[in-house]
């Protein structure tokens, strides 16, 4: 089942909790943003004690997500890119968190690579550990290219333009329309 995230916008646990009980309400698959802040994980408790899913966002540091993991939370989103973006690993605190996670068996949170910029972050932080990635459209459709996939389809193709209606496949050999 996919999840929606939806992000309270207060800042305070009451308003928290008022909005993130509504927001849940809208699906079964919808997590309540909440940041990464005290208030924040107080309502990550509490909504977590209601069954609801909690997404704790604007993670920077490993001690952030065993916060979350501690208050219940759903998901975690370690901010990759703006990590980066300040001269810090994000990758880093991917691999701190998983290392965490693997360490409390007891732990259900998902490490949710956010501010993905690169098919490279992507790929890192597969390697460190991510459960799930947030990854925008542009960079999504670029995990799929690479300039060998690009030439190998060109000359695929122009060996099937010389034979004519005869096509062939990858490897060069020809097979009969």
């Amino acid at each position: 089942m996919w999840v929606l995230s939806a992000e309270v916008t207060a800042t305070n646990f009451d308003g928290m909790i008022s909005e993130g009980e509504r927001l849940a309400d809208i699906a079964a698959n919808v997590a309540v943003k909440v940041p990464s802040t005290w208030d924040g994980f107080r309502a990550c408790r509490t909504l977590s004690e209601r069954g609801r899913k909690v997404n704790i966002t604007l993670c920077f540091s490993a001690n952030q997500a065993l916060l979350a993991a501690k208050t219940g939370a759903t998901y975690v989103s370690p901010f990759v890119g703006r990590l980066d973006d300040i001269g810090l690993d994000g990758m880093e605190v991917i691999r701190e968190i998983r290392t965490i996670y693997d360490n409390d068996k007891s732990f259900e949170t998902k490490i949710l690579a956010s501010s993905m910029r690169t098919p490279l972050h992507v790929k890192l932080a597969a390697m460190a550990g991510a459960d799930v990635d947030s990854i925008p459209p542009g960079v999504l459709r670029n995990l799929a290219k690479h300039p060998l996939t690009d030439k190998g389809l060109e000359a695929f193709l122009a060996i099937g333009r010389r034979q004519g209606k005869r096509s062939c496949n990858r490897g060069g050999d020809i097979e009969l329309a």
